[in-house]
């Protein structure tokens, strides 16, 4: 027989759509050429395949040996498919078993002694395969995450003679076996000292999901709050996090990220700097990775010194703030990255960072703090839910022996409560709600209409703040276990948006 036909997986986004690796063995001189839109570490695989083949005793073919990757129209990338290449000769050849290769899909690249190296984008193909119903063949570096797919049989390779020695029956491959999920005990909120408000709007953006902005002088804690979000949140589902570590698995390669299978099920907290390209926030380059804001699905992303970001950088999270999702293309491809992420952002009042303090050290012209402020453009600050002024504190609220407030585990069981009342209602989290269910769960007396009415008129705030008004308030109410948003809930939602005037007026 001189074809053979092997399964493997591509990496597209966060898909893992299915190749079949074609080798065709024929006459004339040896020559070994590789179709299918291969790039350059995919061509370059029949030289790892050549020596991996001798090194591991087996008989490299002298004939004209043709690869196939099909489909041919869709960009293949890396050194995923070595380990198929390999098996594909040596089934045309007669060496192995072609039987074997059936139901059975393989990814791994190959060194040159044979040894099989970890790939990234396993836990999409784990996923892929599983549902497809084949069992997986990959390197032993990416056993625990296959295993985290669960539904899949998986099993783990050292070598391509491991791997031949399988497939001829004369000994099994190790099952993938997951790693023990570790438990970090995060950032608490019994650190944080006074701002009464800013942890109590810190409860409100984890109970309904709500965007963030602190805006205060510097060292008054806005990072400190920042940082103890993800403990308020409750644990992510089994699909949530398998979202998210599918996107932390595609993720690895040049840039030196990836998946921490322990670590699995943990929401994410991102806090990339402000020098950050928009391409770095969103996801990008010739072969599309997922940015910051795809790597904080289902968990935070805080934006420190947002005025300080470049202004193009910050317009490219707009849209992804109401769709949850990031459509990155280029001209040979395109990938789709989910990106339902929370922000939170902190900046200063003014340049020097002291306009509004007691002590009165601001010395920053009027067109000055208006030119800061305005770095943040109205359409984006119009889709932030809430906007807390966090305070300096007297250095008396700041001595150890001073009580602090309550623990992170106390408040997520609120949150928690909150959250199972929203998802009762509607199914989704409040910030997520469209305007038609918003319309429909956040409905409010008449005189509390009026008084939305001219809160809204008054702040000169757009149809979109309304609605999130509405959100945050319904929010509210399901923290205090209400049925209906009652005028108590109403007017603490429309006071978290005064730091929208005052950032309006200035610009």
């Amino acid at each position: 027989m001189n074809l053979a036909l092997v399964h493997s997986r591509a990496r597209s986004g966060v898909r893992a759509p299915a190749v079949r690796v074609e080798v065709h063995l024929a006459g004339g001189l040896p020559n070994m050429s590789i179709v299918g839109l291969p790039e350059a570490a995919v061509r370059e695989a029949k030289d790892r395949v050549r020596a991996a083949i001798q090194c591991a005793q087996f008989e490299f073919p002298q004939r004209r040996i043709t690869v196939n990757l099909a489909p041919a129209d869709l960009p293949k990338d890396g050194g995923r498919y070595d380990l198929a290449i390999a098996l594909g000769i040596l089934a045309a050849s007669g060496q192995i078993p072609l039987e074997a290769l059936n139901g059975c899909e393989f990814l791994g690249e190959l060194g040159l002694t044979g040894e099989l190296r970890a790939i990234d984008g396993v836990l999409p193909a784990a996923l892929a395969a599983a549902d497809a119903g084949h069992r997986l063949v990959v390197p032993a570096g990416n056993g625990a995450e296959a295993a985290l797919a669960g539904r899949v049989e998986a099993r783990t390779g050292r070598t391509l003679l491991e791997v031949c020695a399988m497939l001829s029956g004369q000994k099994s491959l190790p099952e993938a076996v997951a790693l023990p999920v570790v438990r970090v005990a995060g950032p608490d909120m019994l650190d944080v000292r006074g701002q009464a408000q800013a942890r109590r709007a810190l409860e409100i953006a984890a109970a309904g999901g709500h965007h963030l902005l602190l805006i205060g002088p510097p060292g008054c804690g806005k990072t400190l709050l920042a940082s103890r979000l993800p403990g308020l949140l409750p644990e992510a589902s089994e699909a949530e996090a398998l979202e998210t570590a599918a996107i932390a698995s595609v993720s690895g390669g040049a840039h030196g990220r990836g998946l921490d299978p322990a670590r699995w099920r943990e929401r994410p907290f991102r806090s990339p700097h402000h020098t950050a390209s928009a391409v770095a926030l969103v996801g990008g380059g010739a072969d599309p990775r997922p940015g910051e804001i795809s790597l904080a699905h289902q968990g935070v992303l805080f934006l420190d010194e947002l005025p300080e970001w470049e202004r193009r950088a910050l317009e490219v999270l707009r849209e992804p703030l109401e769709s949850g999702v990031v459509t990155v293309s280029r001209a040979a491809r395109s990938a789709e990255f989910p990106a339902r992420f929370q922000l939170v952002a902190a900046m200063n009042p003014c340049p020097c960072g002291w306009a509004g303090d007691s002590s009165g050290r601001c010395r920053c012209a009027g067109d000055a703090i208006r030119r800061y402020r305005a770095r943040i453009s109205g359409p984006l600050l119009d889709r932030i839910d809430l906007h807390i002024e966090v305070p300096r504190l007297p250095p008396s609220h700041l001595r150890p022996d001073q009580p602090g407030g309550e623990c992170s585990e106390a408040i997520r069981a609120r949150v928690v409560l909150a959250r199972q009342r929203q998802q009762a209602r509607s199914g989704r989290i409040n910030a997520q709600l469209s305007q038609a269910e918003t319309s429909a769960t956040c409905r409010l007396h008449e005189r509390d209409h009026e008084l939305l009415e001219r809160a809204v008129e008054s702040l000169q705030l757009s149809a979109r703040s309304m609605h999130r008004i509405l959100r945050v308030a319904r929010t509210i109410a399901d923290l205090a276990g209400s049925e209906a948003i009652a005028t108590a809930h109403l007017t603490e939602a429309i006071g978290y948006r005064r730091a929208d005037r005052g950032l309006q007026s200035a610009a």
